[in-house]
C-alpha cells in the first residue's frame, strides 16, 4: 500500500538537492587577489614561474574534488594609481604584475591530473581569431578535452596602448567585434573538417580524406578568413565556453554564447537580479534551455575549526596584506586613482561620481559596513583579501551554510573560489568545506566517468547543445 500523508494524499518525493560546482580562482602572477600575500609563510605564489608549482596544484584540486581551476588574465598592468601610466606601486606589490600567459602550463597539469577541467582567460580583441582557434584546438587535444576558454573582451587602457592602440576600443563596440569574431571560431571548430575527415590509414598511406576539410570563406565587418582550420578536430571541437560580464552588452554576449557565466556580487539578491536577467535573455532573445547556462559566483572563504579560529585566521592574513598593492588593483579595476584623497577622507563623499558611486554601493552592500566610513585605509583592508569578492569566514557549517545560502537565493550554481594564500586556501576548502558540502548532499562524491571532457562535466556530453547558436555552424553529413 502506498504511504499518504495526513491529509490522504500521496507524499511528495523530497526535492532534489542543487550539487554544487567549485572552481579554483588563480592567476598565473604572485598576487591574484591578495597583494601583499604572496609573502605569508605558508604562500607559495612567487614561485608562479615554476611548473612544479603548478602541477603539485593542479594534482591537489584534482584529488580534493574540485570540478576545474579558472585562470584568470590580464594583458596589461594596473597602472591607474599614482597615474598615469605608472605601473610602480602594483609591480613593488607583485599585484598581477608580472603575469605569465596561462595557456602554456595547461597541458603538463593535465599530464599529472585525471579530471580537473582547465579554464583559460584568453581575450577577443587583441587576438586573431584563426590563431585563438589553433591554440585552443591544440590545447584540447593534449589535455583530451578538459579546457575551457573564458571569453574576454578586455579592459585595460595599459593594454590597448600596449598593442598599438592610443586608447581602447569603445566598449559595446569590443562586443560587436566579439560576436562576429566567435561566428569565425565556430566555423574552424565546427564546420571546416569532417568527423571523419581524419582516418590514419596506414595500409594506404592517406591521412585525411580530400573533400572531407573544406574553407570557411568568412567575410565579415571585422574579420576575413578563408580558411580552413589548421588542426584537426579536437575532443570538444569547441572548448566549453565561459565568459564574464554584466553590462548590457556583457549579459547579451553570455546569453548568446556563454555555456558557464561567472557574475560578481556582494548579496545574493543583487547577483539573483543579473542571473534571472541572463537566463531570461537566454531564452526570450537566443531561444536557449535558460538551464543550458551554469552560474557561477565569486567568493573568498576563510576556514578553520571554529568560527573563532578562522577569524583570527583572518586577521593575521590581513597583517600581510599590500595597502599600495591594493589601491593600485582598485586603480586597473574601477579606472580611478585614490591617490589625491586624504587617508582620513570619506569617500562616499568624493568629489568624483564615480568613486563615490562605487563606495556607496559598497557601503550599501558589503556586510559589516553599516556606520564606517570608507577611507583609502578601509578600501585597501577590504581588497587586502579576496579582492572585491565576499569574505565568507567561519567554520566548515558556518560557511556551508552561507555557500547554501548563495545557491538558493542568487540561482547559481557554484562558486569561482579565490585564494587568500597558495598553497593554503584551497587545501582549508578540501578539509573542512568539500566534506560538509558533501555530509548535505550538496556535492559529488566520485566523479561520473574517469577522463570526461569538459562540457562531458557540466552537461553530460562532449559537444555544442543544440539550442547553442555555435551548433548551426556544425558540418552536418546527410545519411
Amino acid at each position: 500500500m502506498a504511504s499518504s500523508n495526513d491529509a490522504g494524499g500521496a507524499q511528495e518525493a523530497p526535492k532534489q538537492k542543487k550539487q554544487v560546482l567549485l572552481n579554483a580562482f588563480v592567476m598565473t602572477t604572485p598576487g591574484h587577489l591578495s597583494p601583499g600575500l604572496w609573502r605569508h609563510p605558508r604562500n607559495r605564489t612567487d614561485e608562479y614561474n615554476k611548473l612544479g608549482f603548478w602541477t603539485s596544484l593542479a594534482r591537489l584540486l584534482d584529488d580534493g574534488g574540485f570540478h576545474a581551476m579558472f585562470i584568470a588574465d590580464t594583458l596589461g598592468p594596473y597602472d591607474v594609481y599614482r597615474g598615469p601610466a605608472n605601473a610602480d606601486p602594483a609591480l613593488a606589490a607583485g599585484a598581477q604584475f608580472p603575469v605569465h600567459d596561462p595557456l602554456y602550463t595547461v597541458p603538463a597539469m593535465a599530464a599529472a591530473t585525471r579530471n580537473l577541467v582547465f579554464g583559460v582567460t584568453a581575450s577577443t580583441t587583441y587576438d586573431p581569431p584563426y590563431a585563438l582557434a589553433r591554440r585552443f584546438s591544440t590545447v584540447d587535444h593534449l589535455a583530451n578535452g578538459r579546457v575551457a576558454w573564458n571569453i574576454v573582451t578586455s579592459y585595460l587602457e595599459s593594454a590597448a596602448r600596449n598593442f598599438g592602440l592610443e586608447t581602447q576600443i569603445e566598449h559595446d563596440e569590443r562586443y560587436r567585434i566579439a560576436d562576429e569574431y566567435m561566428d569565425v571560431v565556430y566555423k574552424l571548430w565546427e564546420g571546416s573538417w569532417r568527423d571523419d575527415a581524419v582516418v590514419r590509414n596506414r595500409e594506404t598511406g592517406q591521412f585525411a580524406v580530400a573533400g572531407r576539410v573544406r574553407p570557411i570563406n568568412h567575410k565579415g565587418k571585422y574579420f576575413q578568413v578563408p580558411g580552413p582550420h589548421i588542426a584537426e578536430p579536437s575532443p570538444q571541437r569547441t572548448p566549453f565556453l565561459f565568459q564574464a560580464g554584466t553590462s548590457k552588452a556583457g549579459t547579451d554576449f553570455g546569453a548568446k554564447h556563454a555555456e558557464a557565466v561567472f557574475m560578481g556580487g556582494q548579496l545574493p539578491e543583487l547577483v539573483r537580479q543579473s542571473v534571472d536577467a541572463l537566463r531570461q535573455t537566454a531564452q526570450e532573445r537566443w531561444g536557449r534551455d535558460p538551464r543550458s547556462i551554469k552560474v557561477f559566483t565569486g567568493v573568498c572563504v576563510i576556514v578553520d575549526e571554529t568560527d573563532e579560529k578562522a577569524r583570527a585566521k583572518y586577521r593575521e592574513l590581513l597583517s600581510y596584506g599590500d595597502r599600495e598593492g591594493a589601491l593600485a588593483l582598485f586603480g586597473g579595476w574601477t579606472g580611478q586613482d585614490l591617490s589625491p584623497f586624504d587617508d582620513d577622507e570619506d569617500l562616499v563623499l568624493a568629489d568624483r561620481p564615480a568613486i563615490r558611486s562605487i563606495l556607496h554601493r559598497w557601503s550599501t552592500t558589503v556586510p559589516g559596513s553599516e556606520g564606517l566610513k570608507w577611507t583609502k585605509s578601509r578600501v585597501a583592508e577590504f581588497l587586502s583579501v579576496g579582492g572585491m569578492m565576499p569574505k565568507i569566514i567561519g567554520s566548515p557549517k558556518t560557511v556551508v551554510d552561507e555557500l547554501e545560502r548563495w545557491v538558493e537565493e542568487a540561482d547559481v550554481d557554484g562558486f569561482n573560489l579565490a585564494h587568500a594564500v597558495n598553497p593554503g586556501s584551497f587545501e582549508d576548502i578540501i578539509e573542512f568545506v568539500i566534506p560538509e558540502l558533501r555530509r548535505r548532499g550538496l556535492f559529488r562524491t566520485g566523479v561520473e566517468r574517469e577522463g570526461a571532457t569538459a562540457r562531458e562535466v557540466f552537461f553530460g556530453q562532449p559537444h555544442l547543445l543544440a539550442d547553442h547558436p555555435g551548433y548551426q555552424f556544425k558540418w552536418h553529413v546527410d545519411a
